[in-house]
Parts: C-alpha cells; sequence; structure tokens
C-alpha cells in the first residue's frame, strides 16, 4: 500500500455504520481490535496521535507473569498472567523473548533475599515450569561483575520475557488490517453520537491530517485511550476517576553500561524495584512510579528528580562503570492510568483492569501489556448484548497470526542473514516478511551502526506502515530515536535517501518534519541537563 492515497483511501472506506468502533490505538485498543476482527464484526480502530504513541510505545518492555502480585495475594491474576506469557514467548518468536532476570540483595535491604526466593517457588509452581535459581555472592559476581560486592548477599534468578512494545502494538494492528479491519491514525474523537435513547452510539471525527471531520454510527464505542480513557469519559458527563503515573527510563549505551540480561535491586530511598536491562542494542534503566501532575500530553518527559533518582541507584549498584548524566543517549517517559483510591503512596494503587459501561461507552483502561488478548475477550465478552448479532469468542486461538509454509521457507533461504536477523524479522513483521525481504537491497539489511535494526526497516515504514510524521518512523516504526545519540538527527541524510520518496513529502514538507522531530526529541527525549 502505497503511503501517499492511503490516507483518502481509509476515510472514503469509514463512511459507514460500523459493529464496533475502538477509540485508542494503543496495546488494549489493539488487542480489542484484534479480537474483534477475528470474532467476525466490522471493526474500526482510530487513535488521535499515532498507534502506540502513549503508554505502549514507552513501557518497561517487560512481559511481566506477574510475579509482583504475589505479594497482595492475587494468585489468579498471576496464575492468567504466566499463562499468557507463555503464549506470547510461543507464538511471537523474535518479538516477545525469554529473558532472565536477576533479583540482586543486600544487607540492608527492606525484603530480605529469601522471600523473593519463596515468592519465586510460588510463581514457578503456577507456571508449571522450574526456571529459578539462588546464587551466592561470589557467583552472582561472576554472571554480573558490574554489580557493587559491598554488602551482597547473594541473588536469585527467574525467567519473564521482553518485547519492542511498539512493534508488538503494530503487529497486532497490521494482523488484524490483513483479516478485514480497519485502522486510521491522526483521527481525533472530538464528540460521541446518541440514540434515541440517549446511548452512545457512534462517533465525531476528526481527520488531523486533512483536516475534515465525518460523523460514524457503530453498535458498540469502546474506549481504550488508556490514561486519556476520563477525558473521552467527560462527553457523557462522567467525573475523573482515574489517577495518572508516570513512569521514565534513561538509555545508556551499552559500551559503557554492559548488562546482559535483567538486573534488579531495591533503590534505597524507597524500596521500590528498579531494572537494568539490555534492550535493542542499549541499556535500560527504570522505571520510576510518580504521579504525573502535568498537562496530559502524548509525550511526556523525564523530571529532573526521576532523573536524579535512576541515577543515585545506578551510582549505588554499578558505581564501578562510573557513568555520569552526559552517558546517558535518550529518556523516556510514560503515563500509565489506574483507579483512583486516594493511596498516598501511588505504588500501592491496584494495576487490575477496568471496565465500565457508562451510557453504552464501554471503557477499558489498567491491566497490564501481558494481559491484552485476555482484556480484549473480557470487553467483548461484555458488550455481547449491545452487538448487532451473536459471536463466538475463542480463547484458544492465538494472539499472532502463524506464518505459512512458504514465509518460512522465504525466511530460511536467506543466507545473507543470521538466525537471529531472521527470527527478529518474522516476529516483527509476521506475514509481512517475504514483502520486506524482497523490498530491500543488500546494503538495506545492514544493521544501523551496532544495532539489531537494518537499514531496510525505515524504508519498509516509509512504504507501508501508515507513517505520516517523522517521528513516526524513528520513534515508533523504529526506535532510532531512543537508541542512537541526538534522536539518529546524525544520520537524517541518510535517512532521507530512504524515505523521502515513499513519503512523498517534498523539500519544504521534509525540512518541516525534521524541524518539529527535533523539537519534540530536544523536549521529551533528550538526556538530562546537569
Amino acid at each position: 500500500m502505497s503511503n501517499l492515497p492511503w490516507r483518502d483511501l481509509t476515510w472514503q472506506s469509514i463512511q459507514t455504520p460500523w459493529d464496533v468502533i475502538i477509540i485508542g490505538g494503543g496495546i488494549v485498543g489493539a488487542g480489542v481490535f484484534r479480537e474483534a476482527v477475528r470474532a467476525g464484526l466490522k471493526t474500526l480502530l482510530v487513535e488521535a496521535h499515532d498507534f502506540s504513541s502513549g503508554t505502549s510505545s514507552r513501557s518497561s518492555k517487560m512481559v511481566h507473569g506477574g510475579l509482583r502480585y504475589l505479594k497482595n495475594g492475587q494468585i489468579k491474576l498471576t496464575l492468567d498472567s504466566v499463562r499468557e506469557r507463555q503464549r506470547l514467548i510461543n507464538e511471537a518468536v523474535g518479538l516477545v523473548d525469554p529473558l532472565e532476570f536477576f533479583l540482586v540483595s543486600y544487607e540492608k535491604d527492606k525484603i530480605p533475599g529469601w522471600m523473593f526466593g519463596l515468592g519465586l517457588i510460588i510463581y514457578d509452581t503456577l507456571a508449571l515450569k522450574w526456571d529459578h535459581n539462588r546464587y551466592p555472592v561470589q557467583k552472582i559476581q561472576e554472571i554480573c561483575p558490574n554489580v557493587k560486592a559491598e554488602n551482597l548477599t547473594g541473588a536469585f534468578s527467574y525467567y519473564d520475557a521482553q518485547t519492542d512494545d511498539a512493534r508488538l502494538v503494530l503487529r497486532i494492528i497490521r494482523e488484524a488490517q490483513l483479516a478485514g479491519g480497519t485502522a486510521l491514525n491522526y483521527a481525533k474523537v472530538e464528540g460521541l453520537l446518541r440514540n434515541q435513547n440517549g446511548k452512545v452510539a457512534g462517533i465525531q471525527l476528526h481527520d488531523l491530517v486533512n483536516n475534515r471531520s465525518t460523523e460514524i454510527k457503530a453498535s458498540v464505542v469502546i474506549n481504550a485511550t488508556g490514561a486519556w480513557a476520563d477525558d473521552l469519559r467527560a462527553h457523557v458527563d462522567k467525573p475523573p476517576r482515574l489517577r495518572q503515573l508516570r513512569g521514565s527510563h534513561l538509555v545508556f549505551p551499552t559500551q559503557k553500561f554492559p548488562v546482559h540480561d535483567v538486573v534488579s535491586f531495591l533503590h534505597p530511598i524507597d524500596q521500590r524495584p528498579v531494572f537494568a536491562f539490555a534492550w535493542e542494542g542499549a541499556t535500560l534503566v527504570g522505571t520510576t512510579d510518580v504521579d504525573h501532575q502535568e498537562p496530559m500530553l502524548t509525550d511526556p518527559h523525564i523530571s529532573s528528580a526521576e532523573s536524579d533518582y535512576l541515577m543515585a541507584i545506578v551510582d549505588q549498584i554499578f558505581g564501578c562503570l562510573g557513568l555520569q548524566k552526559q552517558d546517558v543517549i535518550s529518556t523516556m517517559a510514560g503515563i500509565r492510568s489506574v483507579l483512583d483510591t486516594g493511596k498516598s503512596d501511588p505504588s500501592k494503587e491496584s494495576r487490575d483492569e477496568i471496565l465500565w459501561n457508562e451510557d453504552g461507552l464501554i471503557t477499558i483502561t489498567g491491566g497490564k501489556l501481558t494481559m491484552f488478548r485476555h482484556m480484549a475477550n473480557t470487553t467483548l465478552n461484555f458488550v455481547r448484548k449491545q452487538l448487532p448479532r451473536p459471536i463466538k469468542i475463542n480463547r484458544k486461538a492465538w494472539s499472532f497470526d502463524a506464518l505459512q509454509n512458504e514465509t518460512m521457507h522465504n525466511l530460511v533461504t536467506r543466507t545473507d542473514l543470521s538466525p537471529q536477523q531472521k527470527q527478529r524479522l518474522f516476529g516483527r513483521y509476521g506475514a509481512d516478511t517475504p514483502g520486506f525481504l524482497q523490498n530491500a537491497t543488500a546494503q538495506e539489511l545492514k544493521p544501523v551502526h551496532n544495532l539489531p535494526t537494518l537499514w531496510g526497516e525505515i524504508r519498509w515504514a516509509a512504504q507501508v506502515e501508515q507513517v505520516v510524521h517523522l517521528e513516526d518512523l524513528l520513534l515508533r516504526r523504529t526506535r532510532l530515536g531512543n537508541l542512537l545519540p541526538n534522536g539518529g538527527l546524525d544520520d537524517i541524510q541518510t535517512i532521507r535517501s530512504l524515505t523521502q520518496s515513499a513519503l512523498g513529502w517534498d523539500e519544504t514538507t521534509w525540512q518541516n518534519e525534521v524541524d518539529l522531530y527535533r523539537t519534540l526529541w530536544q523536549r521529551a527525549y533528550a538526556p538530562p541537563k546537569g
């Protein structure tokens, strides 16, 4: 699909009634989109910014099985989480990958190491897989040589998984589109339609790119806007019920901060768990958990207090590396919503999913990335009576499409790619992998500097993945804006040669996009000052 006519074609196609309209293109909205299409419903997804542009591109990249829920006695939630985690590992090879976690303990930690061990026994029992180990001080120093040795008491290891959260969302949306669903980014809902009974029966939609509006009817309207859910609920005159929390990360170059897996430790200030982990050729440190009391922006930024908080634990645990703020490549901050119960400590608010029907507006929010398919099926079951016809929810169906034998054969026979590169492409692009390989030149199958990203991924995104702005390309279709110094702007001429023609941008448009991206990156993603 060319990037030139696709938006007009999509806009024309949405001018009819729908069974389901989903508002919000993050992981929850994408999951509901996929399962609604799978159930045979005529489904439209609209997103006011870009797909995965909110929390779902700024998470901690972890596909957790729910270890943290055990201390709250939430056994059923943990059991569901470990099952969903394993499904994703099995079904999205190259996109959701198992990763070893090391829980490092020190003498003055509020939670002693033996309590971690007890929790891991229960955790592995629920997962029906014995995957944890205990390491004495000497052994953990061999495994993690840069971890501070003073007062170290040992460590436990266990397995969860990791993903590229933005690519996870994009693959789900793409597969739903290939199955017959329609999705449009940069399309903002500015109002809700009501039927004769006063119930929500559609949306007023504005195309932010071409400045045009329309009204679209639907049997069911689902609010999956995450941290922005209260804004849409205001259209049905409902008071705010959610608390917005910000979680932020620092991104370091692997060369200066080498970590092979995940090292977790308790922060000395508040005893919250903090992680340092390898991701996409860099090392991430996070996350914070603070109230977001500023205006709700799609691209929030880390505060100086948060960067100081994270640098304090870097210095405390990895002091031998001598890392400073100027070593940070970029920062990443996201906002998540939880039900506001007024707890003084934001970390103690429940992360459970929330599902409401308010005058026909269905709101689904909360929860966790790992549980997106479960949340989607729960939502569809919740709205059964509002649907125009009965549906069958197949809870055993794969979350992702399995590749056909021809696709796998094409992937295997590419001798210019390593097994790891093939697996990575398979995970990110699924059924589009053959098209990507046929489209890419030999030069484009080379890595971008020392990252796992291939140059050809940039051009492919520009051609087929609904890129509207340069930020879409560099912060979500690829993660070069997070992983390269200066947000990838040092390579902007190479990026231009690969994408300008496919995007259909003239010289003025290209320069405007570069200027907008530079301003955004400096405001929301640049390394902390000081």
